[in-house]
C-alpha cells in the first residue's frame, strides 16, 4: 500500500526485525522524557506475532513504526496498541493516520475492541485518537517512566458495533 505524502510517496507494510535499530533512533526523539523502547524491544515485539507496520519514504527508509497486539478472541476481541511514531520530518503530512488506520483495519476484521494510552498533555495524538473513534475511559497517574506523565486510556469499539456501556 503507498500514499502521497510530503517529500513524495510512502509505503506501509510489515515491520521487520532488521528496523530495529532505526525504530529505537526515532523512539530516542520521539519519546526523550520518557523510556523509550531499545531496539531488543523491537526485535521482540517484531516476533511476538502480533501486528507490526513500517512506514517507508521514497527512499525505502523506515520513517514511522506501529504495532498492534491482540489481547483476547473473538467473540469479544481485545487489543491494543503498543505503539505509534513518525519521523518529527514527515509529521503532519497525515502518516500517524494512515498507520493508525492499518492497525484499526485488522482490529475491525475480528471485531476487536481497541485500546490504548497517551500521555495526557499530547494533544496532538488525543485528536487523532478522537477522529477515529477513540474515547477516554480513564486515566492512569504516573504511567509514564520516567517523567511520571499521566496518561489517559481511551477505547474504541469495532466499526459498526454499538458502543459498550461505561
Amino acid at each position: 500500500m503507498s500514499a502521497p505524502a510530503a517529500g513524495g510517496r510512502v509505503s506501509i507494510g510489515p515491520l521487520y526485525r532488521a528496523d530495529a535499530d532505526r525504530c529505537a533512533e526515532l523512539e530516542r526523539i520521539l519519546f526523550p522524557g520518557d523510556d523509550p523502547w531499545s531496539a531488543q524491544a523491537f526485535r521482540d515485539a517484531v516476533g511476538s506475532g502480533h501486528l507490526y507496520l513500517g512506514l517507508r519514504g521514497p527512499d525505502g527508509r523506515l520513517i514511522g513504526y506501529a504495532g498492534l497486539g491482540f489481547v483476547a478472541g473473538p467473540p469479544q476481541a481485545e487489543a491494543e496498541v503498543h505503539t505509534i511514531g513518525v519521523d518529527p520530518e514527515w509529521q503532519g503530512a497525515g502518516l500517524g493516520r494512515l498507520l493508525l488506520n492499518g492497525l484499526l483495519e485488522a482490529a475491525d476484521q475480528v471485531r476487536a475492541t481497541v485500546f490504548l494510552e497517551v500521555r495526557t498533555d499530547n494533544e496532538t495524538a488525543q485528536t487523532l485518537y478522537a477522529s477515529t473513534g477513540f474515547v477516554v475511559v480513564g486515566v492512569r497517574k504516573r504511567y509514564y517512566r520516567p517523567s511520571g506523565a499521566d496518561a489517559y486510556t481511551m477505547r474504541r469499539d469495532p466499526l459498526g458495533a454499538e458502543p459498550a456501556a461505561d
